[in-house]
């Protein structure tokens, strides 16, 4: 299933994006809301399925609407640094021997087609597409990735965007760069673990003003999808409707030759994964 919420900041409905593909469904009637319980109640989810193949659920009229982030209430979103083979190399890092970990605070996240905003004295704005994994079961001390998989409720199109003088210039952690007001665009939609076989066959693009910059595959990451669940459930517990980004292939500004193409207000920035949608930002000042 392709969950997705549309509305006004703070009043998203939840629907269904049809198997067509471009008709939308109204859930509002069958759940309150998309978040971690719905994720880890699987009657729920059954009963949505059972619905949309009657056809009875509404079509819902969401032209002009905003779509917002197709989760709510998320608990914590946990990410992974320098996940990929080619994004090491372009930024001269070596290979971790273990995940990277760092946070972005929930209240970063945005709809997929919202305005993001360049700190104010930003100098080095960058942007990274990445896989998002929803978890739809709790998780604690799992023995081996295929455990990870099975603790995996869904995908997701995320943009970390990134302040690399306020990552790694000012000092401290990578956070100071990651947790800029709008830096985390989350959608179009939540799509249900079922309809991604394997995490690790995605392909991943984003382009800057029309130029393609990023082009990369979920093969290239150096810790998959159920290892990265497996890694982190070993320092904390992973609960349903918790978000782990998990790194970005090479094409950022970071990684380019001086002068480097650091994003600026005016920019459009547009990004996709395979089967997961796609994403369109303006950026502007703070």
């Amino acid at each position: 299933m392709k969950l997705l919420r549309v509305g006004t900041a703070g009043a998203e409905r939840p629907a269904l994006l049809d198997q067509d593909g471009t008709t939308l469904r109204d859930l509002s009637g069958l759940v309150g809301d998309i978040d971690g319980a719905l994720l880890a109640d699987e009657t729920a989810r059954e009963r949505i399925r059972r619905a949309a193949a009657s056809g009875e659920l509404p079509v819902l009229d969401a032209a002009g609407e905003r779509v917002g982030p197709p989760l709510a209430r998320i608990g914590k979103i946990v990410c992974i640094g320098l996940n990929y083979h080619d994004h090491a190399a372009e930024t001269g890092a070596e290979i971790p021997a273990e995940p990277i970990i760092f946070f972005k605070a929930p209240d970063t996240v945005i709809g997929p087609e919202d305005t993001v905003l360049v700190p104010r004295t930003s100098v080095k704005t960058d942007w990274e597409v990445e896989l998002a994994v929803v978890i739809g079961r709790t998780a604690r001390y799992l023995e081996s990735a295929e455990d990870g998989l099975a603790h995996v409720g869904g995908y997701a199109v995320a943009h970390d965007v990134s302040e690399r003088a306020f990552q790694i210039e000012r000092g401290g952690t990578w956070d100071k760069g990651k947790n800029c007001e709008t830096f985390n665009p989350l959608g179009p939609w939540l799509v249900t673990a079922d309809e991604v076989p394997d995490p690790q066959n995605l392909g991943l693009r984003l382009w800057v003003n029309g130029e393609l910059k990023q082009n990369g595959t979920t093969a290239e990451q150096i810790f998959g999808v159920g290892e990265i669940v497996r890694y982190v459930s070993q320092f904390m517990t992973l609960y349903p409707g918790d978000v782990i980004n998990t790194g970005t292939p090479a094409g950022v500004a970071m990684g380019r030759p001086e002068p480097k193409p650091y994003l600026r207000a005016g920019d459009v920035v547009e990004l996709e994964i395979d089967g997961l949608g796609r994403q369109r930002q303006e950026f502007a000042d703070a």
